[in-house]
């Protein structure tokens, strides 16, 4: 497997033709093979997909020191990132071309702290989608213990892109 591609401006970044030239399938497959350059999130805050399919996106991270809230553990913001990019993900593998997204609304449920370190698993499936909207879920699990610490839910607006230029 190819080596993601870590963008390090935004002109390195796939524009909109990129996305609207592919479905949204092909748009992540890019992603993970390395054509396309992943989100910089992903590099902030130390996750990343692994892997694709229609309609399930699995990530991989692992929260560091910079994750830490006051009282010292995981923020839940952290949670919240993984779990979001994750179920978008998943929305967004079931899009034809033309079309992209943008998250509505989402719910964490956070079930216990994540050791920092630790490595987790997040997995994004989609429920429906249709012409305007998506809806996914998601769990979050530690890759060696198979613990569940969070659960999530999303709905999504579908949105038309501009046309590729050409």
């Amino acid at each position: 497997m190819t080596q993601p591609f870590h963008a390090k401006s935004m002109a390195e970044l796939p524009d909109l033709n990129a996305l609207a030239a592919r479905s949204g399938l092909e748009f992540l497959q890019d992603v993970l093979n390395g054509t396309l350059a992943q989100a910089p999130i992903g590099d902030t805050l130390n996750f990343w997909p692994i892997a694709v399919e229609n309609g399930r996106v699995t990530f991989e991270g692992a929260p560091q020191f910079d994750s830490v809230n006051p009282l010292r553990t995981v923020h839940g913001g952290w949670y919240g990132a993984i779990l979001d990019s994750c179920m978008g993900c998943a929305v967004q593998s079931t899009l034809p071309k033309g079309k992209g997204y943008t998250t509505l609304e989402f719910k964490v449920n956070i079930l216990r702290s994540i050791p920092l370190g630790m490595t987790v698993t997040a997995v994004g499936t989609v429920q429906h989608t249709g012409r305007s909207t998506g809806v996914a879920t998601a769990e979050l699990r530690g890759k060696e213990d198979g613990r569940l610490y969070a659960t999530g839910s999303t709905t999504c607006i579908v949105l038309t892109l501009p046309s590729p230029a050409g």
